[in-house]
């Protein structure tokens, strides 16, 4: 049997795309130019479109073209820090040295908010009582990579945790704040861990396609102070193309936490 059209023009642009003659980031020729050059029908161009976008080497933009997908190399985050020296809630801390991963973060976007449904249960407080949330987003190397928000509850604030409600960061972090200031101290977090799609704040800010084939992570982190109340949770989301995550247990060599297989 032999294969069909649409299938040969997509092999034939995707061995361009391997080959490097079409690039990360060019856009490729129209729907009517690719018709005319492989002698075909549209409808068969835009089989072929379709199948090279299922398998992620292009994507296609409403209104400006279909361009060859750049390809980013994935960070690989650990995800178990010492519970009681880590910020605990920042998770983008697992990626690495700072000045080599160059870790760059905006300045906390800072809102008192009623607790929703999800944050009430992780904080073990009603719905609709008072928190405070620390936006920010993150970027390496210029990429946008995660975007996070910890909620702390109110009282906090109202018992002398004042620098949770300024809009810049705590130099000392917050798990040494809040123990320096109202004396809790952090013994350790939890992580809840779904895969989703994005919503559209993510898609524009990570510039993931638009069809939602790109999903994200999003992780939960609930952090415990010592009498095992829930002290702060902190929301990570990364987007699934450019992020994997190393848990280790026991006694592992060095390896900088990379998994060789993954470097």
């Amino acid at each position: 049997m032999s294969t069909p059209m649409y299938r040969q023009i997509a092999e034939d642009l995707r061995a361009q795309i391997e080959s490097g003659e079409l690039k990360p980031g060019q856009q490729m020729r129209t729907e009517i130019e690719l018709r005319d050059h492989y002698a075909a029908s549209r409808n068969t161009v835009r089989d072929a479109i379709k199948l090279l976008t299922t398998v992620g080497l292009v994507e296609t933009r409403p209104g400006q073209g279909t361009f060859v997908v750049k390809k980013i190399n994935p960070s690989v985050t650990i995800l178990n820090t010492d519970p009681l020296t880590s910020p605990g809630g920042d998770i983008t801390n697992g990626i690495g040295d700072p000045e080599e991963s160059e870790v760059v973060s905006t300045a906390p976007q800072v809102e008192i908010q009623q607790a929703s449904d999800n944050v009430a249960t992780h904080l073990n407080i009603a719905r609709g009582t008072e928190v405070v949330s620390r936006h920010q987003a993150r970027t390496v190397k210029g990429i946008p990579w995660s975007l996070q928000t910890s909620f702390y509850p109110m009282d906090f604030v109202f018992k002398g945790a004042t620098k949770l409600i300024e809009a810049q960061d705590i130099r000392a972090g917050a798990v040494r704040y809040l123990a320096d200031t109202l004396q809790l101290r952090q013994v350790g977090y939890r992580d809840h861990i779904l895969v989703r799609a994005p919503d559209a704040t993510e898609t524009s800010f990570f510039g993931l396609p638009a069809d939602g084939r790109v999903g994200v992570f999003e992780i939960s982190r609930t952090a415990y102070e010592e009498n095992g109340w829930p002290m702060r949770l902190t929301v990570s989301v990364f987007p699934t193309d450019r992020n994997q995550f190393v848990v280790n247990v026991g006694e592992l060599p060095d390896t900088s936490g990379v998994d060789p297989r993954f470097a």
